[in-house]
């Protein structure tokens, strides 16, 4: 029988995830699992803690949004045979819903009990491990004045930041190096995409898939204003990338430059400002998901 650590942000989901880890808990122990459950201090608390927990043979999961679940991977994909779970409790979710997994409790007691451990594929960038994607420009932007505005509905916020940070909004002009060849190009946001979602259910990248051995970059060149918030209202559906102004491409590694200083957002959180490099770590991380079939 599995043991579990749920490490739990206390303040994910407006205050709500302590009340959603209960009956997911509650499940596992009926059915004779040992269950531990630690509200997280902070990013270091939870990348401790789960490695900790991986390290002595316990499944860690993360009960929180998506800045947890990289903490927590953080954590977990540096031990070998390491497992996480993910008991989506945030606002956005998006790496879960990217794995396929559902927040209803007899579902998650049950993936969490019987799933078998799937590798997936993560980023790394300066030590930090990042399952889903790391970003530098428009979107950086519109993710710090998300961050905030934790008292406004999600929903609401996630549409009303990107429209925001669109008025004050310049171009840069980018210089990236992917797998060695370098690529100069003006625009507003570079994205590197292992799961491709983010932004409250957007598909940023929709060719990104988390267990292909690359990761998918999109550029996203310039053009109007008027343009990008367009493009904004077609990523739900990720017809967004057949403008001309998008380009997708794969690779490993990747060094992001630009001509002022521009924040990196990685999973919903930021992380530095440019000049990052990005390396790909394929099927570095074990993770409880159901068999979610893979995209043409």
């Amino acid at each position: 029988m599995r043991r579990f650590l749920v490490l739990v942000n206390p303040i994910s989901g407006g205050g709500t995830a302590p009340a959603r880890v209960k009956p997911v808990a509650h499940l596992l122990r009926e059915a004779g699992a040992a269950v531990r459950v630690v509200p997280t201090e902070g990013p270091e608390h939870a990348t401790t803690a789960a490695r900790e927990a991986a390290d002595s043979g316990d499944v860690v999961i993360a009960a929180g949004g998506d800045g947890l679940a990289r903490d927590v991977a953080d954590g977990v994909a540096g031990v070998q045979g390491g497992v996480m779970g993910i008991l989506p409790a945030g606002r956005g979710n998006d790496l879960a819903r990217k794995l396929g997994i559902r927040d209803e409790p007899a579902g998650l007691a049950e993936l969490f009990l019987t799933a078998e451990p799937r590798a997936i594929d993560v980023l790394e960038c300066d030590g930090l491990i990042i399952p889903g994607n790391l970003y530098a420009g428009l979107d950086s932007v519109a993710n710090a004045m998300i961050n905030a505005s934790r008292w406004m509905p999600a929903k609401v916020l996630y549409r009303i930041a990107p429209i925001r940070a669109i008025a004050t909004w310049q171009p840069a002009d980018y210089r990236l190096t992917l797998d060695g060849e370098s690529v100069a190009r003006r625009g507003h946001t570079v994205v590197v995409a292992n799961s491709g979602t983010y932004g409250h259910g957007l598909d940023i990248v929709p060719s990104a898939v988390v267990d292909d051995g690359v990761f998918d970059v999109l550029i996203a060149g310039d053009m109007p204003r008027w343009k990008i918030a367009s493009l904004m209202r077609e990523a739900g559906q990720g017809t967004h990338v057949r403008h001309p102004e998008m380009t997708v491409r794969t690779a490993r590694e990747i060094t992001i430059d630009a001509n002022r200083p521009l924040p990196v957002c990685a999973d919903g959180d930021y992380l530095c400002d440019l000049p990052v490099t990005v390396r790909l770590r394929p099927a570095a991380l074990n993770v409880l998901r159901p068999a979610v079939q893979r995209a043409a």
